[in-house]
């Protein structure tokens, strides 16, 4: 199988993964969801009873779970939503992994990546509302709740990893930037290992009223389980979410050394910046078939070796028409089979491109493309090679997970199954 990176350089492996997610709070069933093509769009209660006149009120959640397991509860009332779920999907990414083989690798060695679009955006919000008559009333841990390096130093502090500790902020295309750059940080010596990933909680009043009032989301609140629909003639807008996904990071050989599972490889990344437009994308997407060449060639790769592409895929008008444009130049109208998980998850802004990724390396290993939800057929899809109706059997082989965000931030990961 193609997809080892050019000598010179160490290679990445994924030997761990963690996620807290819409479609479920451990991966296989995460996974099984995203093959069913079954959407996670519901009304939420805490919007509708808010009672805020919000124009949307529905959005994707991660299903309810025992969080004391994971975290006691005075450290939760030190945690805003975000941190909770990245730390949760974390835990369960590292004991994946062989958290006893991570511990005892030299601390300084072993680093934290974390991408986050809106940080502890929620905590800020809330407390505003509780307290912003009488600031001095406010909880003492109000601040630590609202850094947006808050996630990843909690898995530092959980497992005391002392190495390279960063936290990414690329708008939607974060934790595909964290991931990149953890492998990067792998891939030339500064580390052994890494915990990386993204998270977002922002399906909050203010952050969801937000969106709507620029026009970004679904206004099909009648029907939300039928609201978000990438690449689909009718789409209107992405649905809100909220999520983690984590992935253990670690240098190939360390890895066999040690007897670990290796789910694939991290074999190619690129990022670049369209600066176009703080919210729009660049209609000619130059910029964003740039950075899946230089993603593809990051691997030692041709576009005509990547199996399957995980998109971005927003549901958005000009999201998604601009990432068929990309597509389409990057593999010179030879697309590869296209899926897009938002059409079951929602968006989970910083967290999405984590969980895409994660999600589109299974199914590189497996063999499967799943069909895009709610998506029935556009210009778009017609431009592209948009898997509709049912899921597609394919030869195992790299995934290219694409993250686009505000503006202009682009990324791109290639995954590669285990040979």
């Amino acid at each position: 199988m193609k997809g080892a990176p050019p000598s010179g350089r160490g290679r990445v492996v994924v030997t761990g993964l963690g996620v807290k997610s819409p479609a479920g709070n451990d991966v296989e069933t995460a996974y099984a969801r995203l093959l069913a093509a079954e959407s996670t769009a519901v009304v939420a209660k805490h919007l509708v009873e808010a009672e805020r006149d919000l124009a949307v009120e529905m959005a994707c959640l991660v299903p309810e779970f025992e969080v004391e397991p994971y975290i006691t509860r005075r450290e939760r009332r030190q945690l805003d939503r975000a941190a909770e779920l990245l730390l949760c999907a974390a835990v369960d990414a590292v004991s994946d992994a062989g958290e006893s083989a991570l511990v005892d690798l030299p601390s300084s060695r072993v680093g934290v990546q974390v991408g986050t679009g809106m940080g502890g955006l929620g905590t800020m919000e809330g407390t505003t509302f509780d307290y912003g008559a009488h600031p001095m009333t406010m909880p003492v841990h109000t601040v630590p709740r609202t850094m947006a390096n808050s996630p990843a130093c909690r898995v530092a502090m959980r497992y005391g990893f002392r190495g390279n500790c960063a936290t990414y902020a690329t708008a939607c295309a974060s934790g595909t930037t964290a991931i990149g750059e953890a492998a990067r940080r792998i891939r030339y010596g500064e580390l052994d290992a890494a915990v990386a990933g993204g998270v977002d909680a922002p399906v909050t009043t203010t952050i969801v009223g937000a969106f709507a009032k620029m026009r970004a989301l679904s206004r099909r609140c009648d029907e939300p389980d039928r609201a978000s629909r990438p690449f689909d003639t009718d789409r209107d807008g992405f649905v809100m979410g909220e999520g983690a996904a984590v992935l253990v990071l670690e240098r190939r050989d360390l890895a066999l050394a040690r007897g670990a599972r290796i789910y694939g490889e991290i074999t190619g990344y690129a990022a670049n910046c369209d600066a176009f437009h703080i919210a729009a994308p660049d209609p000619e997407a130059a910029t964003a078939t740039e950075c899946m060449r230089l993603a593809v060639a990051d691997a030692g790769l041709s576009p005509g070796d990547i199996g399957h592409i995980s998109a971005h895929g927003t549901s958005t008008v000009l999201n998604d028409r601009a990432e068929a444009t990309a597509v389409h130049r990057c593999f010179a109208g030879q697309s590869p089979p296209l899926t897009a998980v938002k059409g079951v998850s929602g968006h989970l802004i910083g967290g999405s491109g984590a969980l895409e990724a994660l999600l589109g390396l299974l199914c590189a290993d497996r063999g499967v493309v799943p069909a895009v939800a709610n998506t029935l057929g556009s210009p778009e899809a017609d431009l592209v090679d948009v898997v509709i109706g049912s899921r597609r059997t394919i030869a195992r082989g790299p995934v290219l997970s694409n993250s686009f965000g505000f503006g202009g931030q682009n990324a791109c990961l290639v995954l590669t199954p285990p040979a």
